[in-house]
């Protein structure tokens, strides 16, 4: 009998666990802000119930977006085999950027949430850098290996642009709409790597 109280209890704990983790999915597709009193009420769960699951906003975040972005080599999929790391730049950060936008409830919460507490950045995805190395692969038997340093230097400066930060810094400071920023984050990243090809040349 006690077995099957625990059973119950642990079952019953996982349904939980899942509603909540539903919940914060079904607030993000909806490009809505995504806070913690929002996603318990959609989870029909006190606040508190579901800090007792996460312990903070990025963690829950965290595991609502896992999966939601394809590896790098899906995402460059529309690609094919293009060796041109200026245009594979330039894709990688429209996809990111976009992504974002489909997603900025979550991205400005979860950014918003590690800058005051930056214990817990290890919680964003960081899914730039993984579109950054897969864009610039074709200068590894190049710039890489004559110039190992000033590769890295060139993925630093795209992480810059190719990031959220970046977007929203065009849209809400330098007040331009999605298509604008996404095209202006986009020219800056094609011509840090111009620079860095012509360099290596």
């Amino acid at each position: 009998m006690k077995a099957q109280v625990g059973t119950g209890r642990t079952n019953q704990k996982q349904r939980t666990r899942t509603a909540i983790v539903a919940a914060a999915r079904e607030l993000i597709t909806t490009g809505a802000d995504v806070t913690m009193p929002a996603i318990a009420r959609a989870a029909l769960v006190s606040e508190a119930t579901a800090y007792r699951y996460f312990p903070d906003l990025p963690s829950l975040i965290s595991e609502a977006l896992a999966g939601a972005w394809p590896p790098p080599a899906e995402a460059f999929a529309p690609l094919g085999d293009c060796p041109d790391p200026v245009r594979r730049v330039a894709f990688a950060c429209e996809f990111l950027l976009r992504g974002v936008l489909a997603r900025q409830g979550a991205v400005r919460a979860m950014i918003a949430a590690t800058v005051t507490r930056p214990d817990t950045a290890h919680a964003r995805p960081g899914i730039r850098f993984g579109l950054i190395e897969h864009a610039l692969l074709p200068l590894e038997g190049t710039l890489g290996a004559t110039d190992p340093a000033a590769l890295a230097q060139l993925k630093r400066d795209l992480a810059l642009v190719v990031s959220a930060e970046a977007l929203f810094t065009l849209t809400d400071l330098c007040r331009l709409g999605p298509d604008e920023a996404i095209a202006s984050a986009v020219r800056t990243a094609t011509t840090l790597t111009e620079a860095a090809v012509r360099a290596a040349g």
